[in-house]
């Protein structure tokens, strides 16, 4: 065996050995570790965060919004309604994305201005009181939040939908509003996802 040979095997087996130190290191161990810290301090994002209707059935995550809508399509009076998703057909959690449309695309300033008014018109308020996230999607397309603005126009409605009393409806939106991050990084928000289920569970 010549040299060039003993060389070039010992090459070999450095990267060899190399490549499964770093299989091991970064592949195994690095992923066992970021799992294991995320099961110890976030246990319930690191699960999905699922949540469970009163009979223990799964019924969707606190983390991906929803649509809450008939077969047609069309929005059901009885629910808070989430803002708009361009995340594949509508909260499609393996097709995440905005519209990636500009403030000055023709096409977003018709859909913002039909949006606005038929959430004036299902809602009964002037289009004057339709907030800004009521009409445009987040840029993930899967935010379950909504704004305050936006759940305190619906309140009436669901409250009549429902036959409820509407402080009711008022005393549980504010039970699932979230305060800012970290007390003053964002604005208050609503998650809807939770807030229905807990319609749901109210009359249940």
């Amino acid at each position: 065996m010549n040299a060039a040979t003993r060389s070039g095997g010992r090459t070999f087996w450095v990267a060899t050995r190399t490549l499964l130190m770093f299989t091991v290191v970064l592949g195994i161990g690095y992923t066992l570790l970021i799992t294991g810290i995320g099961q110890l301090v976030f246990p319930s994002q690191a699960n999905g965060a699922a949540l469970a209707d009163e009979n223990g059935d799964v019924v969707g995550s606190s983390l991906i919004g929803q649509s809450f809508t008939d077969e047609e399509g069309d929005p059901l009076p009885e629910y808070f309604q989430s803002r708009p998703s361009a995340a594949g057909d509508g909260y499609d959690g393996t097709s995440s994305s905005g519209t990636n449309q500009g403030p000055e695309n023709e096409d977003l300033i018709a859909a913002i201005a039909e949006r606005k008014t038929q959430i004036a018109e299902f809602n009964g308020v002037s289009e004057a009181d339709v907030p800004a996230d009521a009409v445009t999607a987040s840029s993930s397309g899967l935010d379950p939040h909504i704004s305050t603005a936006y759940a305190q126009i619906q309140v009436q409605r669901v409250a009549e939908e429902r036959g409820l009393p509407q402080d009711e409806i008022e005393d549980l939106v504010a039970e699932w509003t979230k305060g800012p991050d970290l007390g003053y990084v964002g604005e208050r928000v609503v998650n809807v996802v939770q807030l229905n289920l807990a319609l749901d569970e109210l009359e249940g």
